[in-house]
């Protein structure tokens, strides 16, 4: 995904018609999230492992060929609509874009549109696949994604007008996402799984999956609202502020997608399952541990963005059309950015914990808070700071519906070993402080010795994160950090 970010940058920049396909990207992405894999994945999961607990595999395999036709009609559908009516719809999202950023806009939104049948379809694929604890597929996944994206448009891009090559990106995504279900798709033949042409959409536990649905719908539709807030409020401050944002929403998803999304995915099913079974216990424990482990990640990777936030987007993006002026701009939105990382983490966990519970709604009256606070705060703050503020609000919505999700969970669950959290947390804290000091300290000396040339700033910004990453582990040791126990023993396991 880094690779590719840095390709598309190096063809479009920061410019009006990447923001155009940031937006028409975004759309389709947040339909996504309310109708196919974000949402089917936490409804459908808990339900089609609960019928396969109790050894009903009929019906979760009649479930499962029910939900994968329904999804294919109803996700058609909504593709036709978009497609057709894309040119009122999607200027709604970004006001202020001129005429002509507008006009790109919509044509790039209709090419992408598709992608919704495929991410429906690949969202119960996956949800299968999960509830037998098979990973591996989906995980490789958007390794092709990514490839197939890089590829057409390194071949496309010279077929079309200057004016238009933003289009070999659109038709890529397309591509990619085909890839990307083919691929678990592949994997179920590895499961007992086999696709039955009796469905029966009177089913009641097709109406469960989609009772459980709405909820889930709301609550995962309104935090992806957010990136939309994030660039309707960046197109009234200018044409490149949305691409801006997105350009740092990158860098900040590496770590989050790396390990919290990859933690919180992991853990899901095994939450579900202790929560059929009531193991209260069992589930505390996991909760706990998941939640620890996300803080001992991403709460340095938060210190390493807020001293080299600058550096790091001079080296990735810098390069072709991206130039100083595009670096300074997004490396402001990335360093706000880095406040939501740890945060984010938690969120992610603790929604899918209540998934797991069958709870949904509380996650989901959650974000809608968040999502109010992140559009009062962005209009409040977009005018005075730009884009700035507009990730600042980001970042204040998510440790506020973190705290409302700790202190909801608790009573539920019978805690969720907050003493060890916040113990934990002081001393990966401490740690952080002594990466961010090293890795600034040893990235400014080598920067004056080596120059701005790419060798030197990749040595630079390599040797300052490598010293700081000893560093906080070295910290991690002397505070004796449970988790970093953990990682040893099981790297020492692996190996």
């Amino acid at each position: 995904g880094l690779v590719r970010e840095i390709v598309a940058a190096g063809y479009f920049g920061v410019t009006g018609p990447m923001s155009a396909f940031t937006v028409a990207f975004q759309v389709p992405n947040l339909i996504r999230a309310l109708f196919a894999d974000a949402a089917l994945q936490p409804a459908f999961v808990p339900i089609f492992t609960e019928q396969i607990e109790k050894g009903n595999v009929r019906e979760a395999f009649r479930l499962a060929s029910t939900m994968l036709l329904l999804v294919t009609m109803v996700l058609g559908a909504i593709t036709a609509v978009f497609i057709l009516g894309a040119s009122f719809i999607m200027p709604l999202f970004a006001p202020g874009f001129t005429a002509a950023t507008e006009s790109l806009m919509v044509v790039l939104s209709q090419i992408i549109f598709p992608i919704l049948i495929l991410l429906g379809v690949t969202g119960v694929v996956v949800g299968i696949l999960n509830s037998y604890d098979r990973f591996g597929a989906f995980a490789i996944s958007p390794f092709f994604w990514n490839v197939t994206i890089i590829a057409v448009v390194v071949a496309t891009v010279p077929l079309f007008p200057e004016d238009k090559q933003i289009y070999a990106y659109a038709v890529g995504v397309l591509a990619g996402t085909l890839v990307q279900l083919l691929i678990p798709t592949w994997d179920l033949r590895n499961t007992p799984f086999k696709l039955t042409f009796k469905v029966d959409f009177r089913d009641p536990d097709v109406r469960r999956v989609l009772l459980l649905m709405i909820p889930v719908t709301l609550s995962l539709g309104l935090i992806n609202f957010n990136l939309l807030v994030n660039s309707f409020f960046g197109s009234l401050v200018s044409d490149e502020a949305p691409a801006a944002i997105d350009k740092a929403f990158r860098i900040y998803q590496l770590p989050q997608g790396i390990f919290s999304v990859a933690i919180a995915t992991v853990l899901f099913p095994t939450l579900a399952r202790f929560a059929t079974r009531r193991d209260w216990d069992s589930l505390r424990q996991t909760l706990g541990k998941g939640m620890r482990q996300i803080v001992f990640v991403l709460v340095p990777a938060t210190a390493a963005i807020l001293v080299l936030s600058e550096p790091m987007i001079r080296v990735v993006f810098e390069r072709g059309e991206f130039g100083p002026a595009q670096t300074e701009l997004v490396s402001t939105a990335l360093f706000w950015f880095a406040f939501s990382l740890p945060t984010n983490g938690m969120f992610l966990l603790l929604s899918r914990t209540f998934f797991g519970l069958q709870q949904p709604w509380i996650p989901t009256w959650i974000a809608a808070g968040n999502l109010a606070v992140t559009a009062g705060a962005s209009a409040l703050l977009y005018k005075p700071f730009g884009v700035a503020g507009i990730v600042a609000a980001t970042a204040i919505a998510t440790a506020v519906s973190v705290l409302l999700q700790t202190m909801l969970l608790r009573p539920r669950v019978g805690g969720i070993e907050l003493r060890r959290l916040i113990d934990s947390t002081v001393r990966i804290a401490l740690g952080s402080v002594a990466l961010a000091i090293v890795s600034y300290e040893a990235w400014d000396l080598l920067d004056h010795l080596l120059g701005r040339g790419l060798a030197g700033q990749v040595i630079s910004l390599g040797v300052g994160l490598g010293l700081g990453g000893l560093a906080y582990l070295a910290c991690c040791r002397l505070l004796r950090v449970p988790e970093l126990d953990q990682v040893v023993a099981l790297v020492r396991r692996r190996s």
